[in-house]
Formats: C-alpha cells, sequence, structure tokens
C-alpha cells in the first residue's frame, strides 16, 4: 500500500489525513490478503505517525482437523515514518537511529506494505480453529472427526495415563 505523502508533508505541523484502505496484496506465500479499514496520518515534526485499525483476511489451517479456512484477524497499527529527503530544501536526511523503522522514499511515497504484513504476523492465532467445536482427527486412522465418528475401538486406557 503506498500513498504519496509529498503535498501533506508540506502542511502544518500536527495535521491529520484519513486515508481509506481496500486493497488486496500478496503474502510471502504469493496468496492474495484482502486488506480493509483506514489509517490516520498525523504530521509530526518532518515525521508521519501513523494509526490505523484494519482486518485482513487470513488463509490459515486448522489446528485441530488441519483442514484450510480464512481467519479475519485484527491489525491495530501505529508506526512513526521517516522522510529521506528534506521537503523543503531537497537535501537527504539522515536515517533514523532506530534499527527497522520505516521510511519515506526519495519520491515521497509511504509503503505500508511491510507494517501491514508485520503486523498480520502477530495477529494470527498460535492454534486456529475452524469453528469453536471442531472436533480434530482420530489419532489413530486420521479420520476427520468433524464427519462422524470412526471405527477405531476406544480399549482400555492405560492406567499409567489415568
Amino acid at each position: 500500500m503506498q500513498i504519496n505523502v509529498a503535498q501533506f508533508l508540506k502542511s502544518d505541523q500536527g495535521t491529520t489525513r484519513i486515508v481509506p484502505v481496500d486493497e488486496t496484496y500478496e503474502d510471502e506465500n504469493g496468496q492474495p490478503l484482502p486488506v480493509h479499514g483506514e489509517v490516520k496520518l498525523t504530521l509530526v515534526d518532518q515525521r508521519i505517525l501513523v494509526q490505523g485499525r484494519l482486518t485482513a483476511e487470513v488463509a490459515v489451517t486448522c489446528s485441530r482437523c488441519l483442514k484450510p479456512f480464512t481467519c479475519t484477524v485484527p491489525l491495530d497499527i501505529e508506526e512513526e515514518c521517516y522522510p529521506t529527503v528534506d521537503m523543503h530544501t531537497g537535501e537527504k536526511l539522515l536515517p533514523p537511529d532506530e534499527s527497522g523503522a520505516f521510511i519515506i522514499d526519495e519520491h515521497h511515497e509511504l509503503d505500508l506494505t511491510e507494517a501491514i504484513r508485520q503486523y498480520k504476523e502477530t495477529a494470527v492465532p498460535m492454534k486456529p480453529l475452524c469453528c469453536e467445536n471442531c472436533a480434530g482427527i482420530c489419532p489413530k486412522c486420521g479420520k476427520d472427526l468433524n464427519e462422524g465418528s470412526c471405527d477405531c475401538p476406544t480399549g482400555e486406557m492405560d492406567p499409567r495415563w489415568a
């Protein structure tokens, strides 16, 4: 998601701008990643504070039945973006001290794709479930127990595991 912020960087300090987001990206596996919501840009001392509430539809695999499904995850973004060129003089600016900081390129384009990717990675559930009452698969024969029970014998439980 690229936003041209050339005119915005010439604005007064504290100026805000709301940017709607309704785009589809490719994730690191080449899968489509629809993202919806809006971000608020605020000019703060030659930096842009990006705050936004987005949702992403992520393809995941159920941790019980191993079937793929789509999960909607919230992305609450808050990042500072630093320009690489001074808007008024055209001089190159030193990169920010913090590593991994998001920058605005020399064409005054703010690219939020990497920020969205990072926030998506932390928002995806560790053990996603296709539904709350997913029965999973049989540990002996591998049958999907959501489709019915299997014919595996239940047998006596080993008393050491009681």
